[in-house]
Parts: structure tokens; C-alpha cells; sequence
């Protein structure tokens, strides 16, 4: 019979899971289970017939660590229910606000990771070239999203309003300044991490890639027909931790994929690397072609240009999509407006893909890797738990279940 080890709740993440793996008589992992164990919150629900402007508001507050993806795939998601065309100097302020953010996001994972890769000796300098990334990269959330966590400044419609000349030329002689910083900084991550002396294929596995863009978000990469989502009661082969997870299994052609840094690399970059080390060099490396955007954007970007445009917020039902690269993956938020009223939301989030993926991903290596496998993948937990409905007889009717809507 397998023994178990069993890492409860996982640390070094946002969020509370539970890391559950099978092993043999030599501790190799023959099964791993990865789930969440974060209560559920329903934020999806409060926003149920209320007006659109309410659901970035709120939905924003999913999560702390990644506020700005749920703000923009809410607020686009609300767009396309309403047939809103936004101008294109908001939707470069949209794409820069993002990629700004992917960097101080990365920034911080690189600082919960230190201690696996970093030398001692080196970790001062590590930290303090981390705050000083950090700051600059919030320097462009800040003045572009009008704060640092939730940025009130993305509106239904476009931008609350334009950055002005002065601030364009600042963020950019900031960011310019910056980019040897990072870039240095990149390179001496990716060489901690390559001499750490992890197992090679450490964290491989079969499962395809899925991403809809290289730093932003494309909802027409994203086809509904191919997603599906399963319980977790049926997923999991060990029946307590199919009752115990917080978050359904999303599908894409009837497979679990992988979301992330290193998915976003391999479809449109050509990365063809595997495992725990790829993911943080795939995750060092998109610090460089955030910055890169960042700085393109600023360069052309018309300050004197219009950012917002009138719309008339009755709607038709339809359902609208906003599909946003989160740093920890592809963040999509569906929506229905009707009567002036959000009818329908669902918030299908980056982690909630990556969670069964993670679990597989510990298999064929010791257990003592498996905590290394799951930070690899900078999970967000908070995220990934909603709500779920059911009648008195305990029978689930309906839900909102990592975001999406399953009827029983």
C-alpha cells in the first residue's frame, strides 16, 4: 500500500491548499493531488443585479496579488456584453498598466523564492534589486491606474482619463533607466536558479500549454465551445479530497493545460524548455518583454488622444468575454447585462487552470521537490474559490464554482 505525504497548507503562496502525494518505498511521488482548501467567497454573486460599473469594483477584490488582470478582464468582459468599442489610446493604457504589472508580480515571486536559489551572500543585493524593480514598475500602475492595488482609473468604456505629457515622458525615462537594472537582475536569477542542482525534468509533464496572447489578452484565442469544467468529486480518485477541494477542473478539449509565464513562452516565443526550472526562466524572462511593451507604448503613446467613450448600459443579454494574461495565466471573466442590470458573472481565474496540472507535475521525483514543483507555478488560491448552491438536501443546483456556472 502507497504511503502518503502530505504538506498542509502549502507555503510561500497566496492562499491556502493542500499538497497530498503517493510514494513508494524509495519516496518517489507514483500520485500527486493538489487542491485548494481556501473557504469560498462568492463574489460573483454580489454583483448579480447590479449595474455594470459595479462588477470591476468588486471583482477586483478577488484577489490582492493580482488586482489589475480581474479589473481588466471584468471591465472588457462588461464591454463586450454591451457592444463597446473602446479607443485605441485606452486600450494601449490597458495593455501598458498590464505589463507593468506583470513586473512588479514577477518581482515578488522572485522574492518568495530567494531562498530556494539565492546564496546567501548574494541575497541582500537580490532583495534590493527586487525593491527597487518593484517600485519602478508601480510607478506606471500607480500613475496610469490611478493606485498601486486597485486601480480605480479603468472604466467602463476606456481610462477614467489620459496620462499627461510630463507623466509619459517620466514613466518612460524611469523605465528606461531601468531596463539594465532588470535586465542584469534577470541573468543572475536564471544562473541561480540553472546551478541550484534541481533534478532535470523536475516538474515535466505532458499536459499542452494554453495562452491567448504574449503579455496581454485575446478573447478571440478563446473558444467556449472547447471549455469544459468537472467536479471535483469526479476528478479525484481519492473520494475525501474530491470533497475537501475548493475549485472545479477546467477543461480545453478535455484536457488539463498549463497557464502561465512558460505557456505564454512556448506558444508565441517558440520556448520549448520543461519543468520547475522553465517555469521561473520563462517567468525572469517575461520581466524583459514586459518591459520591452511597456517601453513601446510609452514611446508612441498620444496623451492628447481621447480615452473614453459614452455607451448606453441597457444591454441585451448577450454574454461578454474579457480574457486577460494574468502573470500566473490566462484570467477570464464572462458576463450578461440586461435592463441596465448584470444578469450572469463568472470569473474563471489563472490558478484554477494550473491546480491539477500542479498535481501531476510532482510525479516521478521525490517528495521533498514537491514543494518546489507547486512554487514554480506561483499559485494564487483566493482566486481559484468561489461559491457553491445547494437544496436541503445537500444536492448541488447551481453554482459558482471557480468562477463558472454548472447546473446539476
Amino acid at each position: 500500500m502507497a504511503e502518503r505525504v502530505v504538506i498542509s497548507p502549502t507555503s510561500r503562496q497566496e492562499g491556502h491548499a493542500e499538497l497530498v502525494m503517493e510514494v513508494d518505498d524509495e519516496g518517489i511521488v507514483t500520485k500527486g493531488y493538489y487542491f485548494s482548501i481556501t473557504p469560498v467567497r462568492g463574489l460573483e454573486k454580489m454583483v448579480l443585479g447590479k449595474d455594470p460599473e459595479t462588477a470591476p469594483v468588486l471583482t477586483q477584490r478577488i484577489c490582492g496579488v493580482c488586482p489589475i488582470p480581474h479589473t481588466l478582464a471584468s471591465t472588457e468582459a462588461i464591454e463586450d456584453s454591451l457592444g463597446i468599442e473602446i479607443p485605441e489610446t485606452a486600450r494601449l493604457l490597458r495593455e501598458l498598466l498590464c505589463a507593468a504589472h506583470h513586473i512588479n508580480s514577477h518581482a515578488i515571486h522572485q522574492f518568495l523564492i530567494a531562498k530556494d536559489f539565492v546564496p546567501e551572500e548574494k541575497m541582500k543585493d537580490v532583495i534590493n534589486s527586487i525593491s527597487e524593480i518593484r517600485k519602478n514598475a508601480q510607478y506606471v500602475v500607480e500613475k496610469v491606474g490611478g493606485e498601486g492595488i486597485h486601480p480605480p482609473d479603468v472604466r467602463i468604456g476606456g481610462m477614467a482619463k489620459n496620462i499627461t505629457e510630463l507623466t509619459r515622458k517620466r514613466a518612460y525615462a524611469k523605465l528606461k533607466q531601468l531596463a539594465p537594472k532588470l535586465n542584469e537582475h534577470v541573468e543572475q536569477m536564471i544562473e541561480f536558479i540553472e546551478e541550484k542542482g534541481l533534478p532535470k525534468g523536475l516538474g515535466a509533464h505532458d499536459q499542452p500549454t494554453f495562452a491567448t496572447h504574449p503579455i496581454y489578452g485575446d478573447r478571440e484565442k478563446f473558444d467556449l465551445e472547447r471549455f469544459t469544467e468537472v467536479m471535483p468529486e469526479s476528478w479525484y480518485d481519492d473520494p475525501e479530497i474530491g470533497k475537501r477541494a475548493c475549485s472545479t477542473i477546467p477543461l480545453y478539449d478535455g484536457r488539463n493545460v498549463e497557464v502561465g509565464p512558460r505557456a505564454r513562452l512556448v506558444e508565441f516565443q517558440g520556448f520549448k524548455d520543461k519543468g520547475v526550472v522553465a517555469q521561473h526562466i520563462a517567468r525572469a524572462l517575461e520581466m524583459k518583454t514586459a518591459l520591452a511593451r511597456a517601453l513601446n507604448i510609452l514611446d508612441k503613446l498620444n496623451t492628447s488622444a481621447r480615452v473614453r467613450v459614452d455607451y448606453d448600459d441597457r444591454g441585451s443579454g448577450k454574454l461578454g468575454l474579457g480574457v486577460i494574461e494574468a502573470p500566473r495565466g490566462t484570467d477570464i471573466h464572462m458576463a450578461k447585462v440586461e435592463n441596465g442590470k448584470i444578469q450572469y458573472y463568472n470569473a474563471l481565474v489563472p490558478t484554477t487552470w494550473n491546480i491539477p496540472t500542479i498535481g501531476q507535475a510532482t510525479e516521478g521525483y521525490h517528495h521533498k521537490y514537491g514543494p518546489h514543483v507547486v512554487r514554480a507555478y506561483d499559485p494564487c488560491l483566493s482566486c481559484a474559490t468561489h461559491v457553491i448552491v445547494k437544496d436541503k438536501e445537500g444536492i448541488v443546483k447551481q453554482g459558482i464554482f471557480d468562477g463558472v456556472s454548472c447546473n446539476v
